[in-house]
């Protein structure tokens, strides 16, 4: 019998890691994907339950920076499918650039503006327990066919049988190469305080101007807040 989760699991173990790291995992789940999808970029992230992102890969630059922007506006596909756990599917990102229901008002105008013609998001989930996302995307508009939506329902299933066996492996004192984002939390918080402390906002106002940087320097959100953190880079009054 057929068997086409164990086909791709093979196609990811077989793909070559040239990323190494704490990514290279999910950097082979995202080659393989955008491949199999026929996408122009898949991009992944593991999010903590309270919403921050921990480890995050892409199959390519493009991909990379477009996955990255969700995290910088605080919007997009992934955030609202691992929010809901449920798949999002947007064809034709068109529609919402030039519709008025007001979804995404800043990611979508960007991600556009890169080059994002359609996006399809899917929650990696079990049972209760939410684990992130993983990002489908195309440079040109349209649906997936049914049979790449199973597919991609299929990376979904091998990214999160991936996560669990990388958390098992850690809890036991295995090596494990995925990073549960712990670590990269304390730091957002601990940056946040510091840029409140030093414009005199709020923590919620702190975030704001903290992602505004990232965008306008066109910056990873996570290489910024470890600026914050080392006290190379200060948000002055004169700033605002």
């Amino acid at each position: 019998m057929y068997d086409r989760a164990a086909v791709i699991k093979d196609l990811i173990l077989r793909q070559p890691d040239g990323s190494g790291g704490s990514d290279g995992l999910l950097r082979r789940v995202c080659d393989v994907a955008a491949q199999e999808l026929a996408a122009s970029g898949v991009g992944i992230s593991v999010i903590t339950e309270d919403g921050v992102r921990g480890a995050s890969a892409a199959s390519d630059p493009v991909s990379e920076r477009i996955e990255e922007l969700q995290f910088v506006f605080g919007e997009g596909p992934c955030i609202d499918a691992f929010a809901s756990r449920r798949p999002v599917l947007i064809s034709d990102l068109g529609d919402l650039v030039n519709g008025a229901d007001g979804r995404w008002p800043f990611y979508a105008p960007a991600a556009h503006a890169d080059g994002l013609r359609a996006v399809f998001a899917f929650p990696l989930q079990i049972g209760a327990a939410r684990l992130g996302a993983l990002d489908v995307f195309r440079d040109r508009a349209g649906p997936l066919t049914d049979a790449q939506l199973t597919d991609a329902l299929t990376f979904t299933d091998v990214t999160v049988t991936a996560l669990l066996d990388r958390q098992a492996q850690r809890a036991t004192g295995g090596h494990a190469d995925i990073d549960d984002g712990a670590e990269y939390r304390a730091e957002l918080f601990q940056a946040q305080g510091m840029v409140m402390v030093q414009l005199g906002v709020t923590l919620a106002e702190a975030m704001v101007r903290i992602r505004a940087y990232a965008y306008t320097e066109d910056r990873r959100l996570s290489d910024v807040t470890r600026d914050v953190v080392a006290r190379r880079l200060r948000f002055d009054h004169d700033e605002r």
